[in-house]
């Protein structure tokens, strides 16, 4: 699979790794695999995904708290320093940006201890997902901080193929523009399954695991 691995870059000359194949991801089946692992652990590409991500909310959007899902941490952190130095808009008492990551319980359902709360409760949240497919994962988090009393004022991404999750619209570095020939499938409607394609991988937002 490795040799088959190609390159896209953004408008920004942020660089992302693509795979065709067969992969399955935890909702569905897709005919790429967009790998932003080294725009999440790589200090120099987090920060050109950060800069590139700012850009699209510093002139218009307040923001107390970014909400980071997928190991997106580095990214988030890069990204409140951005918004910071660009003098955006923060409610907060100490007129700072907050980073944090959910956590789950044995459901599957997104938790924010009590001593997270304060973080997101009546506060400006950002959502920063490494990549959304089916929408599934940001729509769960965006009602997850709702439910807490944030209040949700974007989502953004790495890579996204919908335009919005639960009205609210998502701002990506790479979408299907990049990506056109990007398909993701129900299991049970996948036709590299009908036409009896063996999966590549399993995929999520760790990475990948041959089969």
């Amino acid at each position: 699979m490795e040799n088959r691995i190609f390159k896209l870059e953004s408008a920004t000359k942020v660089p992302i790794r693509v795979m065709p194949g067969h992969f399955s991801t935890n909702h569905s089946h897709i005919n790429f695999y967009v790998d932003t692992t080294a725009l999440k652990a790589r200090q120099s590409e987090a920060e050109a995904a950060a800069k590139a991500l700012a850009a699209m909310y510093v002139y218009n959007t307040i923001v107390d708290t970014i909400v980071c899902i997928e190991g997106t941490e580095v990214i988030g952190a890069f990204l409140a320093q951005q918004l910071s130095e660009a003098g955006v808009m923060s409610m907060n008492a100490h007129k700072t940006i907050y980073v944090v990551a959910p956590e789950y319980d044995n459901n599957g359902q997104l938790i924010f201890r009590d001593n997270i709360r304060p973080m997101i409760t009546g506060k400006n949240v950002i959502v920063l997902l490494a990549d959304v497919t089916t929408g599934r994962t940001s729509a769960r988090c965006v009602e997850a901080i709702q439910y807490y009393g944030g209040i949700v004022r974007g989502v953004c991404a790495l890579f996204s193929v919908v335009d919005n999750v639960n009205e609210f619209p998502v701002n990506a570095i790479f979408t299907k523009k990049e990506l056109p020939d990007y398909q993701a499938y129900r299991p049970a409607e996948c036709p590299y399954c009908r036409s009896g394609v063996k999966l590549d991988a399993l995929v999520n937002s760790f990475g990948y695991s041959k089969l």
